[in-house]
């Protein structure tokens, strides 16, 4: 039996989890000084409520510790697990993979580490298509493959209701998000850990016709077509992402069209208000 395991910046759903049998390792996130688990004890609503009236929260996060990872290798070991596939958040955005790397040296089954190179509901992408994988008979090396090529052939877009974080978060080194939301709305893209401002819209609408022809004009991963995730982060950017869905929704090129939450660990860097896509 692979087991597999995924970090909860993945933004995988618990559906989707308790669908696959995977395991998610949550990360840190601390508010104003008080450190959070997310999925654990912290939500994505009770982390916008932060936000609530006005208020500006100290916001970051860390990755787990190596003890988080062992705890859930062993979880899966119990279950039955002779092999695990562990799959994270860019080793250039966070420690997460060191942290596993760390944890898989004290288990008796072998891990195979895969770095996805990006952030977010793209690490639940790769997770996915190696979970269908294995269901379908591949072994760990076949999955780890697919794993490694869904990472290349995801994009993904947005905008952030707080631009300031994104600058000040380390993971947008040059972009320069904060001083492009001056004449705009910047719509972020990023292809792997590579992120850039793909433009700055007049307005919300042409922020979104802009997200959706991006996603439209991406090469499908396989013949079924393009699917599309739209991830919401709270109340404020829900009919942003209502938009995006509507607009892809019924086009042919669009064989699936899912949502997901934009959580705690990513809110950190985006804020209240931040809404996008990822395609593949």
């Amino acid at each position: 039996m692979i087991g597999i395991v995924v970090d909860s910046n993945s933004q995988m759903p618990r559906e989707l989890a308790e669908r696959h049998r995977i395991e998610i390792v949550p990360l840190v996130v601390t508010i104003d000084g008080v450190e959070h688990h997310e999925g654990v004890d912290l939500d994505a609503d009770a982390f916008y409520a932060a936000w609530s009236d006005g208020a500006a929260p100290d916001v970051s996060t860390s990755q787990p510790a190596p003890g988080a990872f062992v705890d859930a290798y062993r979880r899966l070991v119990d279950r039955g697990a002779t092999e695990i596939l562990s799959i994270h958040v860019s080793e250039a955005m966070s420690g997460t993979l060191n942290s596993a790397r760390l944890a898989a040296q004290s288990i008796d089954v072998p891990v195979t580490l895969i770095d996805t190179g990006t952030a977010s509901f793209g690490v639940s992408c790769c997770a996915w298509a190696a979970a269908q994988a294995i269901e379908d008979g591949a072994d760990l090396a076949a999955a780890a493959g697919i794993a490694r090529s869904r990472a290349g052939s995801l994009r993904t877009s947005f905008v952030v209701g707080v631009p300031s974080l994104v600058d000040r978060s380390g993971r947008a080194s040059g972009v320069g998000v904060e001083q492009a939301s001056e004449g705009g709305v910047p719509v972020l893209a990023m292809t792997g850990p590579e992120l850039s401002v793909l433009v700055t819209a007049n307005d919300l609408d042409e922020a979104v016709q802009a997200m959706v022809d991006d996603a439209l004009a991406w090469p499908p991963s396989d013949d079924a077509g393009l699917r599309i995730a739209v991830g919401t982060s709270d109340a404020t950017s829900r009919p942003l992402a209502l938009a995006i869905t509507d607009a892809v929704t019924g086009d042919d090129r669009v064989a699936e069209v899912l949502q997901y939450r934009i959580g705690p660990s990513i809110g950190a860097h985006t804020g209240p208000g931040t809404a996008g896509l990822f395609v593949f």
